[in-house]
């Protein structure tokens, strides 16, 4: 099985009606010379009563094991062990609406009565197999962000969160994932993340806006030495 072969059989206007997931909206709005003006929006119709969120996306950064793992550990989880560095674990998966397979972060939209942090660590646990601890120090949350406020009110926080590969049930990870998805989980080095996204991208993938944007920031304290 490839995920590259996936494929877009049609695209069809989609009615009011039939949407189970996304409705548009006309928003009447007035500039700051009062002037009227109108916008097209987009909002999911699945944020969970009472919660501010629609979702969740997860920074899962690999520590590896001081001792040395089981021959039965998982192929990727020797590989993070034995490059000494500390990688993050992203996600390859088939997007219908950009036909292409997207590199990302693991991530999930959020349930009812579920702070980000409970969201996160099920999210992780469905998709990858993995058991995160989130990162301490005020680092472990992110404030609300908004993923594209120009066109929808979708919003996420971000959870940072360590993956300890001397337990375990990180040495042999198995997800729990849906009839719907097919995902494959890959880590790359934190320190040539912009580079692989670079190289990824011209292999024809596309890359989520979440997992660019961490490599520019990781790329641009690199090469203006911020501490």
């Amino acid at each position: 099985m490839s995920l590259h072969s996936s494929k877009i059989q049609k695209i069809e206007s989609l009615t009011a009606g039939e949407a189970k997931w996304l409705k548009l909206e006309k928003i009447t709005y007035t500039d700051p010379e009062n002037k009227e003006r109108v916008w097209e929006s987009a909002s999911r119709s699945t944020r969970a009563k009472g919660s501010l969120i629609d979702g969740v996306g997860i920074t899962a950064i690999f520590q590896p094991s001081s001792e040395a793992l089981p021959d039965s550990a998982h192929p990727l989880v020797k590989q993070v062990q034995a490059s000494g560095k500390p990688c993050i674990l992203l996600q390859k998966q088939f997007r219908p609406p950009v036909a292409a397979v997207c590199i990302e972060v693991p991530a999930g939209l959020v349930d009812a009565n579920e702070s980000a942090e409970e969201a996160a660590a099920r999210e992780l646990k469905e998709e990858t197999g993995y058991t995160g601890d989130i990162v301490s120090e005020g680092f472990g949350v992110s404030p609300v962000m908004w993923n594209d406020p120009g066109f929808c009110t979708t919003n996420l926080q971000m959870v940072h969160v360590t993956i300890d590969l001397s337990r375990p049930e990180n040495q042999n990870p198995k997800p729990e994932l849906e009839a719907n998805e097919f995902i494959e989980c890959f880590a790359v080095p934190l320190a040539d993340l912009y580079a692989e996204c670079i190289k990824l991208a011209k292999e024809g993938y596309a890359i989520d806006a979440r997992v660019g944007t961490m490599a520019e920031g990781i790329e641009m304290a690199k090469r203006w030495n911020l501490k």
